[in-house]
């Protein structure tokens, strides 16, 4: 059978993360934990900020779409690959290929640039307090949002548009858990070129501007913090930084070992791994890095259960 798209595949099949039948179920138990503590963090974050007032700011609008873009990010791949532990034959469809790849591209590029709209929040709260309220009016961050969303689009599309021009003859085994890019370019019985020269591109683009935008933000961030003059001002800006630099370093560490290498020199499995961090193990750490030292979060949280009790 032919799809629209000329290609003589209908459906991929995905390795998975091994092909060990006797960690298989192991790792169903481990993926399912992790899975279920993403969901109750990032949905236990969107309920406080929605509930509490305190936290209608702009630092937390942007942490409420961050647990907003983890939720549905780990949620594209997530449950297919717990279906694939405990599956004879991994198979997904080439339509629902396609989808994979477009919901995996608009939740990370979307994640980015939402980091990156906190690192600004960051630079105007510490670098210039005083025009806070209009810097980051709810009508900029509005616009913010709008547009990390856009970009998101606009990638997403792009990478789907381009896959969808390649014809699948007779190779149909994705080396990966999920349809990821350059698995799947890999099986294509036509020239990728483009694709991967888009993706280059696309990828740079996606990775460099928000990281060097975070980088300069926070250059600024570090300049203010040093000529501050009290130990307790410096230690409290620190504070409120560490989470989000953390938060940082994972994703676009992750996303960069895997997107910014040649394909000639990076091994499958390699990138398997390191795709673990930035599909699973980020969208699990965030909540948690957030509300651990977070005293806004713990206030909120206290408030809800007293609420909850009486």
């Amino acid at each position: 059978m032919t799809t629209e798209n000329g290609s003589l595949v209908t459906e991929f099949i995905l390795v998975g993360i091994t092909d060990h039948s006797d960690l298989q179920l192991p790792l169903f138990f481990l993926f399912l934990a992790l899975y279920m503590v993403t969901m109750l963090g990032n949905l236990g974050l969107i309920t406080l900020i929605g509930l509490n007032s305190h936290l209608h700011t702009p630092m937390y609008f942007f942490l409420f779409n961050l647990s907003f873009t983890d939720l549905c990010y780990s949620s594209v791949f997530t449950p297919k690959m717990l279906i694939n532990f405990i599956s004879k034959k991994n198979i997904i469809s080439y339509q629902g290929c396609m989808a994979q790849l477009y919901f995996f591209c608009f939740f990370a590029i979307s994640e980015s640039y939402v980091l990156t709209s906190m690192a600004y929040d960051r630079y105007v709260a510490i670098c210039n307090p005083l025009s806070y309220n209009i810097a980051m009016s709810p009508k900029v961050c509005s616009n913010l949002m709008f547009g990390s969303y856009l970009m998101a689009f606009s990638t997403a599309m792009t990478h789907t548009g381009c896959m969808l021009r390649l014809t699948f003859c007779d190779a149909n085994t994705i080396n990966h858990y999920f349809c990821d890019i350059l698995p799947v370019l890999q099986l294509s019985c036509t020239s990728t070129y483009v694709n991967e020269l888009v993706l280059f591109i696309v990828a740079s683009i996606n990775i460099f501007v928000p990281s060097l935008t975070i980088f300069i933000s926070y250059g600024f961030i570090l300049s203010s913090i040093l000529h501050m003059n009290s130990t307790d001002s410096r230690f409290k800006a620190f504070s409120t930084c560490s989470s989000h630099i953390i938060a940082v370093l994972l994703f676009f560490g992750s996303c960069s070992f895997t997107y910014l290498q040649p394909s000639s020199e990076r091994s499958m499995n390699e990138g398997k791994i390191s795709s673990l961090f930035y599909t699973n193990v980020v969208p699990m750490m965030n909540p948690l890095i957030y509300s651990l030292r977070n005293k806004d979060i713990k206030l909120a949280l206290r408030k809800t259960l007293h609420r909850r009790n009486f």
